[in-house]
């Protein structure tokens, strides 16, 4: 592997069907602008609770991108 240097972000997705689609959201925005997206870890899940139902699913999850020279 060449020398490279990566940047790391932050992102929280949300979806109300589940965890996955939520983490998948992040990513798909994240891809629209970012190039050359290499690892995605998943941070944190929770839910969005009201009146006890899940209203939604939340994945903070980091995004890590080839950053250009």
């Amino acid at each position: 592997m060449a020398d490279s240097v990566y940047k790391i972000i932050e992102l929280v997705g949300t979806s109300t069907e589940s965890w996955e689609k939520a983490a998948g959201v992040a990513v798909a925005q994240a891809s629209k602008s970012l190039r050359d997206l290499r690892i995605v870890e998943v941070e944190q899940l929770d839910m969005v609770v009201d009146k006890g139902k899940v209203k939604a699913y939340r994945a903070k999850v980091k995004v890590s991108f080839k950053f250009a020279k």
